[in-house]
């Protein structure tokens, strides 16, 4: 699997890139897969991860027609990313500190999850 076209691409637009699903499949399977499984999905945000990449929403959906966001690891975005996803683990298991901080964004607790 070689997805640093990939890591290029999301570099070269500041540290993040909207990508569908469709195009991250044929990437990573060089166009030999028909079908989007939960493990080609795990297969490739491992890939990401390993370089230095995250996505939003954190675990891939597998309908071809959804897009997610790539974003780099080591830029601010990346990082901010990052935290939210804490507080969003957080807030999944009844430990937020700040335990209203979702009420007002809803989609984004779902995203980070």
């Amino acid at each position: 699997m070689d997805l640093t076209l990939i890591k290029h691409a999301v570099e070269c637009d500041d540290g993040a890139k909207r990508l569908s699903m469709r195009f991250l499949k044929d990437r990573a399977t060089e166009g030999l897969r028909s079908r989007l499984s939960r493990e080609l999905c795990t297969q490739i945000s491992a890939e990401l991860s390993r370089l230095g990449l995250t996505t939003i929403p954190r675990t891939l959906p597998t309908s071809e027609n959804d897009f997610v966001w790539i974003i780099q690891k080591d830029s601010i975005l990346g990082e901010i990313t990052d935290v939210a996803s804490v507080f969003a683990n957080l807030d999944r298991l009844g430990q937020n500190p700040l335990p209203k901080l979702f009420d007002n964004y809803p989609n984004a607790k779902e995203g980070l999850l």
